[in-house]
């Protein structure tokens, strides 16, 4: 199995992140080794992947738009359940 893929709960889901994560067998960006540009195919992948991961970070900053996410200083689980919160209002708001 791929290391980008993580289990949650029953389903795989695969990691996206960024170039900071290199070599940690989530899925980061292609990027060039030495002086040879990417394929046109690479080029493709990185752009797909950059699509998905901007969707993500723009809802994470429009969760911080919500002070309880804001201010959270909770340990545990009252981060997860508090971004799982916010996330539902969130889906609320599109909705209506």
């Amino acid at each position: 199995m791929d290391g980008s893929r993580q289990t949650e709960g029953s389903r795989e889901v695969t990691v996206l992140t960024d170039g900071a994560y290199w070599g940690t067998g989530l899925v980061v960006p292609r990027r060039r080794r030495g002086k040879r540009p990417l394929l046109p195919v690479q080029e493709a992948d990185n752009a797909e992947h950059c699509k998905v991961r901007a969707r993500v970070e723009h809802t994470f900053a429009r969760m911080k738009n919500y002070k309880i996410l804001r201010d959270c200083r909770q340990r545990g689980d009252g981060l997860h359940h508090a971004v799982q919160a916010v996330a539902r209002m969130h889906d609320l708001a599109l909705t209506a």
